[in-house]
């Protein structure tokens, strides 16, 4: 197990295989064994780096909710690649992972070698529309408050299990997957690096953020994996698979 201290925080990632790197991100309340498909397909050709986000699964879970925010995260993962010696990977994430993705690219672009965009959305332009979205994020925070980290639920990826605290996915869920702000989504049309968006077909509320990303990324390819919901690697392992190894064939050769 490794770990890295940021100013107090303990980070858990993983560096699993060899050769060009592949930085892969959390959804919100999930952790790194989401991607152990992903490291075992992957990790004879590349050097896989998975990690557990603040407040998720092995890493710290701070009091104070200012620990928690994206440009926090986006650095957490900046600190990941320079401890691993690699200057620039190729970024992807599911879900929040996916977006924290996108505003690493915004924040970092000459990191980004290419982009991976599963189950996952840009954000929101509108004001209102964003509220809503944060509606959602504090109702989550709220329920892991008062039922604790049995508000995880039953799905697939939330039963994988590994958290040590559910006050930390509440303060994440407040601090990290509520939005500030546009500028993620305002960053799209700038993503000069070949870009995979990827969803389960199943996955409904997620697929006109798709379309959008896969409109508005200049070097976008779309990939729709069939009968598949939000946690796109586990339910369809072998087409996710294949297409993210079509994606960074492309990228490493």
């Amino acid at each position: 197990m490794a770990f890295l201290d940021r100013d107090g925080v303990n980070i858990f990632f993983q560096h699993d295989g060899s050769g060009p790197p592949v930085l892969l991100s959390n959804g919100f309340s999930s952790t790194t064994r989401m991607w152990r498909g992903q490291i075992d397909a992957f990790k004879d050709r590349y050097s896989i780096l998975t990690w557990d986000m603040r407040g998720h699964g092995q890493s710290d879970s701070p009091e104070d909710p200012a620990a928690y925010s994206e440009a926090l995260t986006v650095d957490d993962m900046a600190a990941i690649l320079d401890h691993c010696g690699f200057e620039r990977a190729v970024i992807g994430g599911l879900s929040l992972g996916g977006y924290m993705s996108m505003a690493f690219a915004a924040t970092y672009p000459e990191r980004v070698a290419g982009l991976m965009l599963f189950d996952t959305g840009p954000g929101y332009k509108n004001d209102k529309t964003r509220e809503d979205w944060n509606i959602s994020a504090l109702r989550q925070a709220k329920e892991f408050e008062k039922k604790g980290l049995d508000a995880l639920g039953k799905s697939e990826e939330m039963q994988l299990g590994g958290h040590k605290s559910a006050s930390g996915l509440a303060l994440a869920a407040r601090g990290m997957l509520a939005q500030k702000n546009a500028r993620v989504i305002n960053s799209l049309p700038q993503i000069a690096v070949p870009t995979l968006v990827l969803a389960g077909a199943k996955d409904k509320p997620f697929l006109a953020g798709t379309d959008y990303m896969a409109r508005k990324i200049p070097d976008a390819r779309k990939v729709i994996i069939p009968d598949a919901g939000h946690a796109a690697n586990i339910h369809q392992p072998a087409a996710f698979n294949e297409a993210m190894d079509e994606f960074l064939t492309r990228i490493y050769g």
